[in-house]
């Protein structure tokens, strides 16, 4: 009878999904903005509409898993149907007639949705989404729309997912509690008998075969400890110069100080040295530095914790010098992020000026000592790329951005606008940056390449240079000796001017891209921040050297080198670079023809392996970089490249739900193909060898883990075949030495990476809310503690411990961040 109730319930709720799916506002809060977004930057839409695709894919891989909560459903319903009939056929009850009515019923409906549902996840859809984005015919406004729609409707079918996923969890705690030779412990249980840990992701039961040996002791009510060792950061590689402005300047210290991800990092070139400010929690826009030169202010913006929470913008004022934070300003005042921030030049920088990136671009004017707001209003309509004071005026701020230039007088608590007047001169699309002369004049850069001055307290045009540079200025920096340089884009030329006539120049490398920021520096050198994530140390008429570089998009390939202290990463910006965790630079880098997603070194270092967002995957030596060998499996996501400890197999696994298995001779020159493992009913994820190099272990997106033979790609279904093997490595995120990793309520997407330290007592984890985590290994209990750390400003896409387990390389998606870490 409590089955048939059970069955009752269920097909009440599938029966309600009709509603559900009838639902418009579910999805709205996430959504409806999208339309309005304020153009702040082709960048910004840029990361929506990326968001939205990364959102999109992930909730289409969720319809299978669905579909088969569904399906359970039915045949469960099927059941309580069966006995209730045989019930009514003995004579029972009245009522339970009517409980039967219901449950034949209700598998109609579930057929009904099941049917509306496609055969198979959209693996590939990053690479679709892109597609449709790149499609001429199709303005970024109707593919929000459409992206908007299908996400609205994969949200309700979560709806029922959930609610299944509830049902399924009360039953197995319950079967589990009353069978003997069981324990349990929140969402998994233990299986003594049969030797197994069951745990629940989505409602998805996933199995996970205890070794032998530890059958006997093991229980899940242990407590996991903490690991003895900790992380520290040690270095922030890269510089975020795709879509901020003025975010580099040099301290009095000799460091130069710039942001990546949610570091602020402060970095002394002469002594190879980095320090870092942790107080944001989520990326960092804007910074500006005080008229003492030690107070440094940065502004973020909003994010959400994995807990769902908004975390919200504002600034943080904070002590170069001990890195403590002084004040927080705007908690709960700015709407998106803060993309422009300054503090007052002529009252000993009192006031700090802000502008948020809400629809109405507010300035506010605030006392930052008493954290009290002066004044604010509306700024522009259009985006605001700059915001400062004038140098002798408190009461003077000058803001620019799309199509306008303003002056805004503050009395009292009122900001009063004067209009920059072009008059006869051209109008410009973008008014870039302003910089201020010796004697007080406005110097403002736009995007037609011309440089105009607006002499000392007015709003017209006093001088014009036209032509400066070929395309847009986005930076000017008027030197201590009075003399001024300008930052060009499309040429990528640095020049340097005297009374406006121009005096010397120099190009920065395509390589390096378009000059994004400048600031002095000592002996008549420059600092260079450009738009591909490089700093550079300059000094005309020709000295260009690279101090700073990075990815320019999104990153999740990482592996390290066997025997040497160097790591390789490869992202979707189409580079590989071979890092030395010592110099901190690259020792080389290589263009390839494709987006890149992951990398693996051959055993002896010799060659390394990329696997590439469309199918191909490429062998380069890694002393000349040069190719040595290129293939194409399917034409999805290569998600994971991986040689055997023996150096003679390569598993290449792909999002089309196969693990190509290659031969390999001559040190890794020579590739051929011995094995396709078929079996996986979703794109696979993660893969481990074993030390013996004949079995293979591997992930899938519908949290399935199966058993591989290495020479023929044979799936082993006889767990006693594999429950005792030693693994080369711990990657997979679902395994019984590494299930402790997943937080309670756990979505099945939240964790990206794992990875064992190469002596076995570490376990590090990268998660979806920009956290690194440290456990101990093996972490076979469930919700095991860990320490946290912060530092990315996106998902973790991927984490490596270097040969000998001093550091641990962790890699940032969107945010295109390599954090370094000591292990200490």
């Amino acid at each position: 009878m409590r089955a048939a109730g059970g069955g009752q319930r269920m097909s009440e709720r599938i029966a309600s999904c009709g509603s559900l799916c009838d639902s418009s506002n579910l999805l709205l809060q996430y959504c409806n903005n999208d339309d309005t977004v304020s153009a702040s930057s082709n960048m910004d839409m840029e990361d929506r509409v990326s968001h939205l695709e990364q959102r999109l894919q992930l909730q289409e891989d969720e319809i299978q898993l669905l579909k088969a909560a569904l399906a359970d459903a039915l045949r469960r319903l099927g059941y309580c149907e069966e006995a209730a009939q045989g019930q009514q056929a003995g004579g029972g009850h009245p009522g339970r007639r009517t409980l039967a009515t219901s449950a034949s019923a209700a598998p109609t409906k579930v057929r009904q949705l099941l049917q509306a549902l496609p055969s198979r996840p959209l693996s590939n859809g990053y690479v679709q989404q892109k597609r449709l984005l790149s499609s001429p015919s199709s303005p970024k406004k109707e593919v929000l729309q459409s992206i908007k729609r299908k996400s609205m409707s994969t949200e309700r079918l979560t709806l029922v997912r959930r609610e299944m996923a509830a049902e399924s969890r009360s039953r197995t705690t319950s079967s589990s509690s009353s069978s003997g030779g069981k324990s349990k412990s929140k969402e998994c249980t233990f299986n003594a008998e049969d030797g197994y840990v069951r745990m629940f992701l989505r409602g998805r039961p996933v199995t996970m075969h205890v070794p032998s040996q530890q059958r006997d002791g093991y229980s899940l009510d242990l407590k996991a400890a903490l690991p003895d060792h900790k992380l520290k950061l040690q270095w922030v590689y890269g510089y975020r110069g795709r879509d901020c402005r003025s975010n580099l300047y040099l301290l009095p210290t000799g460091e130069i100080v710039y942001f990546n991800a949610s570091v602020v990092v402060l970095y002394n070139t002469e002594e190879q040295h980095q320090r870092h400010y942790l107080g944001h929690n989520d990326d960092v826009k804007c910074l500006s530095v005080h008229p003492d030169m030690v107070t440094i202010a940065t502004g973020q913006v909003a994010g959400n914790s994995k807990d769902g929470k908004l975390l919200a913008p504002h600034v943080r004022v904070w002590d170069s010098v001990s890195l403590n934070t002084l004040h927080v300003i705007g908690m709960g005042v700015f709407d998106r992020a803060v993309t422009c921030v300054a503090f007052s030049k002529s009252n000993g920088g009192s006031f700090l000026c802000a502008v948020d990136d809400a629809n109405d671009h507010i300035l506010s004017v605030w006392n930052w000592q008493k954290e009290k707001q002066l004044a604010d209003v509306k700024c522009s309509n259009e985006s605001v790329l700059a915001a400062v004071f004038h140098p002798t005026d408190a009461n003077l701020i000058v803001t620019c951005g799309k199509s306008h230039i303003n002056f805004w007088t503050m009395e009292g608590n009122t900001l009063t606008k004067r209009q920059g007047l072009f008059e006869k001169h051209e109008k410009p699309k973008y008014v870039l940056c302003v910089a201020f002369s010796e004697d007080g004049d406005a110097i403002t850069g736009d995007s037609s390449g011309n440089i105009y001055v607006w002499a000392k307290g007015g709003n017209r045009i006093s001088q014009v240079v036209s032509g400066a540079h070929e395309g847009g200025i986005f930076s000017i920096c008027v030197l201590k000796n009075g003399t001024m340089v300008s930052g060009g884009g499309k040429d990528r030329k640095v020049v340097l001017w005297d009374k406006y006539r121009k005096q010397s120049e120099m190009e920065v490398g395509d390589s390096f891209g378009p000059v994004r920021a400048l600031t002095e520096g000592i002996s008549g050198e420059l600092f260079i921040g450009t738009t591909k994530n490089a700093i550079l140390r300059a000094a005309f008429p020709d000295t260009l050297t690279p101090i700073v570089q990075g990815h320019t998009d999104e990153l999740w390939g990482l592996d390290v080198h066997p025997s040497l202290e160097q790591f390789v990463t490869c992202a979707q910006d189409k580079q590989v670079h071979l890092w030395d965790t010592s110099s901190h630079q690259p020792l080389w880098s290589k263009t390839i023809e494709d987006p890149g997603r992951s990398a693996g070194f051959h055993p002896s270092g010799a060659v390394l392996a990329v696997g590439t967002m469309t199918g191909r995957w490429l062998v380069l030596d890694t002393d000349t970089r040069d190719l040595v060998s290129m293939h194409t499996d399917g034409n999805e996501i290569i998600s994971n490249v991986k040689y055997s400890p023996d150096g003679n197999f390569l598993a290449v696994a792909s999002h089309d739900n196969f693990v190509y298995i290659y031969a390999v001779t001559e040190s890794g020159r020579k590739y051929s193909r011995v094995g396709k493992c078929t079996g996986h009913s979703s794109f696979v994820t993660h893969l481990d060898w074993s030390v013996c190099s004949q079995y293979l272990v591997t992930n899938s997106g519908d949290y399935e883990i199966l058993f591989w033979e290495a020479s023929n790609g044979k799936h082993v279904t006889n767990m006693d075949t594999v429950r005792n093997l030693e693994w080369a490595t711990s990657t997979c995120t679902l395994g019984f030495s590494t299930f402790g990793i997943w937080p309670d309520g756990a979505d099945g997407t939240d964790i990206n990476a794992v990875c064992r330290s190469h002596d076995g007592a570490l376990l590090a984890s990268a998660d979806d809310f920009g956290k690194v985590h440290l456990f101990s290994f093996p972490c076979s209990q469930p919700r095991a503690p860990s320490h946290e750390y912060g530092g990315h400003s996106s998902h973790v896409t991927n984490v490596a411990f270097l040969h000998d387990n001093s550091r641990l390389i962790s890699t940032g998606g969107k945010d295109t961040s390599i954090l370094q870490w000591v292990v200490a």
